[in-house]
């Protein structure tokens, strides 16, 4: 009955986890990305007003110029969202290093900057909203683990929280509406920090204090109850000691020596051609995004009631994410709880699942590429679907490749520098920005044609997985056969 009572309890434990982990990623880790709605805040507060100058046209009126402010606030979200990514990298070491506690609270400092912040300190929002962008993966990264607790789901977990991630822009939309109704800015960041608390709460209470192992040994328990006994029997005590690893139970050396090591792991071929799948994808979204409203414009000949239908149209249609994303996760986990080849790792068949999803994101982004190359209006709405559904099984299915197809002690590390190193690569945008609005006359047609050819190179991925599958199931049935013949042969 107390072995009943302590597994009923770890279930619910569990649940827990997950269930304020999705509302913790669905209503702030990925806010920053909301921008759009709280730079019209800023503006509206004064922030970088000192910016703004008068100038005389042509016809001698004195108009306001704010382009000043415009560039400043510009630059606030550019620092903000390369540091997102960029960080990963030294914030997967922090993560690996130091574990969930340390990692969760970067976020706290932010809400705090923004809400104290003010027209005459301006300049705090370039710190405050990168602890928010940083902060914010942050909570994705510590929260991803938690699909280590429910193991023949978790690859929909873990796309699940990338999702949510996604969507979870709509916050500062919903913090811009408050503000109309006359909310400060002030008093919506104050409750964000106020929420910070409820954060803290689950880091100790809810998480573990280091990391979620995988697989998962019996009986693991986290939070504060770690390290506690249940009143059993001096019997149960001893055999339940014997087989339960808790996350404070070292790995022995042995176990650590069978696992590759981080270098052994960015060398391999998995990695490489990984990272050239998320970095040609990734690049082909931040160019669509970025070049979305001058092609509204063109395609609409500069009809403002058109180029706001379609604005709020593709705005809304990032909200799916979190509905889009666990569709990925189904794809991944379809193999588990049915028997596996035989002398099939669960690693390998984990990677022969993944390879299905590597070659549908492929897909999703090369027919996305080829409907917001079409220059004609109403297929952007077919473009605005894929690309949501496309962006929500990208990160989510990065996560999750990494997942599986390197050791789990490795995952903060490898994650970030895939992660920084995509950043970088999405530094060409700025390039293809720069040809757009030079040579082609703010036409994007061939640029849109060479990432649509570039997007191809992203079926690499999927089709190395496939031959490394195949050629372990070769392998197998080789050492299969050749051991058949000789117990013929003993026989």
């Amino acid at each position: 009955n107390l072995i009943r009572t302590g597994e009923s309890r770890l279930t619910v434990l569990r649940c827990l986890t997950f269930a304020t982990g999705l509302v913790e990623c669905l209503c702030f880790a990925g806010a920053v990305f909301g921008w759009a709605s709280l730079v019209f805040i800023l503006k509206t507060d004064g922030y970088f007003s000192s910016l703004c100058v008068n100038t005389t046209t042509v016809n001698t009126t004195q108009v306001l110029d704010c382009s000043g402010q415009d560039e400043q606030l510009s630059l606030v979200f550019t620092i903000a969202s390369f540091m997102n990514n960029f960080l990963t990298l030294p914030n997967g070491f922090l993560f690996d290093r130091f574990g969930t506690t340390v990692a969760r609270f970067l976020y706290t400092l932010g809400t705090l900057m923004v809400a104290f912040s003010t027209a005459a300190l301006s300049n705090l929002l370039f710190p405050a909203l990168s602890f928010l962008a940083v902060g914010g993966i942050l909570f994705l990264m510590t929260n991803m683990q938690v699909g280590n607790l429910f193991g023949s789901h978790r690859s929909t977990i873990i796309t699940l929280y990338n999702g949510a991630f996604d969507s979870s822009s709509a916050l500062f939309l919903v913090i811009k509406l408050l503000h109309e109704a006359g909310i400060s800015l002030r008093s919506s960041f104050l409750f964000l920090s106020a929420c910070s608390f409820i954060h803290l709460l689950r880091t100790f209470f809810l998480l573990p204090r280091v990391h979620i192992p995988y697989t998962l040994p019996d009986h693991y328990t986290y939070g504060v109850t770690c390290g506690k006994s249940n009143s059993l029997s001096s019997e149960q005590t001893t055999a339940k000691a014997n087989t339960q690893m808790t996350e404070e139970t070292p790995f022995t050396k042995e176990l650590v020596k069978q696992e590759k090591s981080f270098r052994e792991c960015v060398m391999s071929r998995f990695f490489v051609w990984h990272l050239l799948w998320l970095s040609v994808m990734q690049l082909r979204h931040y160019l669509f995004i970025g070049t979305l409203n001058p092609m509204l414009q063109r395609l609409t000949a500069g009809e403002p009631s058109l180029v706001s239908q379609y604005t709020n149209a593709f705005a809304i249609t990032q909200l799916c994410g979190v509905l889009c994303a666990p569709w990925n996760g189904l794809i991944m986990d379809r193999h588990k709880g049915k028997p596996r080849a035989a002398g099939e790792s669960e690693q390998e068949a984990d990677l022969r699942a993944s390879g299905l999803s590597l070659f549908l994101t492929a897909l999703q982004c090369l027919l996305f590429s080829v409907c917001a190359s079409t220059p004609y209006l109403p297929l952007q709405y077919l473009t605005f679907i894929l690309q949501v559904l496309n962006r929500s099984f990208l990160y989510g299915g990065n996560a999750a490749f990494i997942s599986v197809a390197f050791p789990s002690c490795h995952f903060g590390k490898l994650y970030g520098l895939v992660m920084a190193l995509s950043a970088v690569f999405s530094l060409l945008q700025y390039a293809c920005f720069a040809v757009v609005n030079g040579p082609l006359d703010g036409d994007p047609l061939y640029v849109n044609i060479a990432l649509t050819l570039l997007s191809l190179l992203a079926f690499i991925h999927p089709l190395s997985v496939f031959l490394h599958c195949r050629s372990l199931a070769s392998q197998r049935a080789i050492n299969a056969s050749s051991l058949s013949r000789s117990n013929e042969n003993h026989t």
